[in-house]
């Protein structure tokens, strides 16, 4: 984990630019982001008119697991995208 914008915690892959662009839609910790489940994020992200772009998707959903988000799957990231779909 790393600290974010405002010295709250994130889980790895959110640096503080990506640590700010979640408090401007009100998540500020990790179990907000696990709370509101990536693909949520990301939407809200996109409503707010941010430049979000499907790496942070990617480092939304590796990084509450505790991965590194270049080691998602294609099928991880299918199932993404799918839910980014519905």
């Amino acid at each position: 984990m790393i600290d974010g914008s405002a010295g709250v915690r994130l889980p790895r892959n959110l640096g503080r630019r990506r640590a700010a662009m979640l408090e401007l839609i009100g998540i500020a910790t990790v179990g907000d982001l696990r709370a509101s489940a990536p693909v949520a994020a990301f939407r809200r992200l996109r409503l707010h008119g941010a430049q979000a772009s499907l790496a942070l998707l990617w480092a939304m959903a590796a990084g509450l697991q505790g991965r590194d988000w270049r080691s998602l799957t294609g099928v991880e990231k299918r199932a993404l995208l799918d839910a980014l779909q519905v």
